[in-house]
């Protein structure tokens, strides 16, 4: 690796320059600024990240050569669901997260209490209790797979009471067999803990899902969730930031307070994101990304032969270029995609308005070579399912995360974080005050309030089988 840094900084320089300007000439999409900087500086500015688990291979809508089902470089579809299992992985929207509110509500999520505080740890006992109380008196009704709407009467609204009351969502007066407003806010307090947008209206697959999930499944969640608790809460200190991975969503906590909450995209079930403990040095604006080769065999060999059989550049296209093992620059006209030896070759992707690393990469040293950073791809942060990375963590709004977490770096307001994002300047910036980072596996968890919380258990951690895999 250090003779092909190096070689970059020297006699490759002109052929490095003739590939520049054939990016710049064949690309199929304008460049933005930034993308001859790495001539000017050090080429491995940004930090070579090359470990397995890369994200950008996103799956339902991902990355510039994902189509629908296909990876951030357009593989094939998503990895057959388990056996038996109907699990909503959010390929398609359920209608009800099509209106901008529930979208809002999804990537605007509330505060809240600090997911790894240490009293969630009584509140989570407590709540086992409960669960292992329903459990012993035989659960709750299955209910039907059907809508039900406000004002709605029959036989499925009885069950749907019977199953909120159950788990103690629906308190207060209700007429049993009427969708009335008390069956509405037990409705929507239900899905609000489970991660849902609060509609108040039951839908036939997340909503559905969910109220169908088992009480022992519940239970192992909780047990399960209570563990990870109980490690992890003694290590945080005053100040970290913690990616709950079944819940999808960042956060940054100051004295036992959370100051930012993020929607975020993870790692889909057949790339999952590691759980992991470490600490946060370095900020890297406008980053190279480097393609890592578990992505180069299945996303960009492939998506380059689609490329070649169009006599299409696909390097080009994507303002990307190739490394041979000497460092040096291929000339991608010279390229046979459809021989061995593109298996070898480096790639990396030059900063630009949709590179996929967007402009900004959190670094952290961690085994698995994964990180969080943003993304151009904005659409996924509006769904409330968001399983659909290779591993690392892609952050919906992470200027102001960007700016908390260099706050103590100083000089790092949000204008001045704007400002870099717009020129295109790769900066790399080394935390004055590291800070402690967790990627964690909460999926069941309970606070001080008495609200036990439910994610899904996308990564089947908690034995709870794949009903609670489902991404509802």
């Amino acid at each position: 690796m250090l003779k092909w840094q190096n070689s970059l900084r020297g006699g490759a320089l002109l052929a490095a320059t003739g590939l520049a300007a054939a990016l710049l000439v064949m690309s199929a999409e304008p460049s933005s600024a930034g993308l001859f900087s790495w001539l000017k500086g050090n080429p491995n500015q940004g930090g070579y990240q090359g470990g397995y688990q890369d994200d950008n291979s996103g799956g339902s809508g991902g990355g510039f050569f994902g189509g629908r089902n296909g990876g951030f470089f357009g593989g094939g579809p998503r990895a057959p669901q388990q056996p038996g299992s109907q699990a909503f992985h959010g390929d398609e929207l359920p209608p009800e997260e099509g209106d901008e509110a529930t979208r809002a509500w999804i990537t605007n999520p509330a505060l809240g209490q600090p997911t790894l505080a240490a009293h969630n740890i009584e509140a989570t006992k407590a709540a086992i209790a409960r669960y292992q109380a329903i459990v012993t008196q035989g659960g709750w009704p299955m209910v039907p797979a059907t809508v039900m709407k406000p004002g709605q009467r029959g036989p499925e609204i009885v069950t749907l009471h019977r199953r909120l009351e159950i788990s103690g969502d629906l308190v207060g007066s209700s007429i049993p067999d009427e969708y009335d407003a008390t069956l509405v806010a037990a409705v929507k307090k239900f899905q609000a803990r489970h991660g849902l947008p609060p509609t108040g209206t039951v839908d036939t697959r997340v909503t559905i899902e969910a109220l169908n999930v088992p009480a022992t499944t519940r239970l192992a969640q909780l047990q399960g969730s209570l563990k990870r608790l109980q490690t992890l809460a003694p290590t945080t200190g005053s100040r970290y930031v913690v990616v709950n991975i079944p819940a999808a969503q960042a956060e940054a906590v100051e004295n036992g307070q959370v100051v930012q909450r993020h929607a975020t995209v993870v790692g889909k079930p057949e790339r999952p994101t590691p759980e992991l403990s470490s600490k946060i040095q370095e900020v890297n604006f406008n980053p190279y990304w480097y393609v890592p080769k578990s992505i180069i065999y299945k996303d960009l060999v492939p998506k380059a032969q689609e490329f070649a059989r169009r006599n299409q550049d696909m390097l080009a296209a994507y303002h990307m270029e190739a490394f041979d093992a000497a460092g040096n620059p291929v000339d991608s006209h010279q390229i046979n995609w459809f021989g061995p030896e593109v298996y070898n070759y480096q790639y990396r992707q030059l900063p630009w308005d949709q590179n996929s690393l967007g402009f900004v990469k959190i670094n952290f040293p961690n085994k698995d070579s994964v990180y969080m950073h943003d993304t151009p791809l904005k659409s996924l942060f509006g769904r409330s399912v968001r399983f659909e990375s290779s591993g690392c963590v892609r952050v919906d709004n992470i200027e102001p995360l960007v700016e908390w977490i260099l706050r103590d770096t100083g000089g790092w307001d949000l204008g001045h974080i704007q400002a870099v994002k717009q020129s295109g300047e790769q900066i790399d910036v080394k935390l004055v005050k590291p800070i402690p980072v967790f990627f964690a596996y909460i999926s069941a968890w309970a606070t001080p309030d008495s609200v036990v919380q439910f994610r899904p258990d996308i990564y089947q951690q908690d034995g709870g089988g794949p009903e609670t895999a489902s991404a509802y």
